[in-house]
Parts: C-alpha cells; structure tokens; sequence
C-alpha cells in the first residue's frame, strides 16, 4: 500500500512541475531528486559509523563450543 501511495503521489507531483514549464519544472525536479540522494548517503554513512562502532557477534556455535569445553573441563576437575 505504501507503494502505491508513493507511485500515486510521484505521479502527481510529475503533473504538476509540467504546469511550470521545462525549465523550472526541470530545477525543481533535479532539486528533489538531488536532495533524496543527499539525504540517503547521510542515512548510509550514520548506519555505517553505527555499525562500525559495535563489535562483531560472536556465532552461535563458537558460543556453544566454548560452552561445552567448559562442560567437559569442570566434569574433568570434579574426577
């Protein structure tokens, strides 16, 4: 539904720059599409410095290995 409610307001928003004419259409227009694309870099590089800032997750298996050594070492210390 968010599709189409985009689909249907680029729409109209594309007849109305026609009534401007080619040229201030045409800024107007360049503007938008311009600002979208600076804005998303600025999303992806707080993302990126985001992502940058936690450490890796360690997986679940190397969690379970390490889990089950410890298992098997205190089974040995009680022997």
């Amino acid at each position: 539904m968010k599709l189409f409610t985009a689909i249907l307001l680029s729409t109209i928003l594309g007849y109305f720059l026609l009534f401007f004419g080619p040229f201030v259409g045409g800024l107007l227009a360049f503007g938008i599409v311009l600002g979208l694309l600076i804005r998303g870099l600025m999303l992806l590089n707080e993302i990126h410095k985001i992502m940058i800032g936690k450490k890796p997750r360690r997986s679940v298996l190397d969690e379970y290995l390490e889990e089950r050594n410890r298992k098997e070492n205190a089974a040995e210390f009680k022997m």
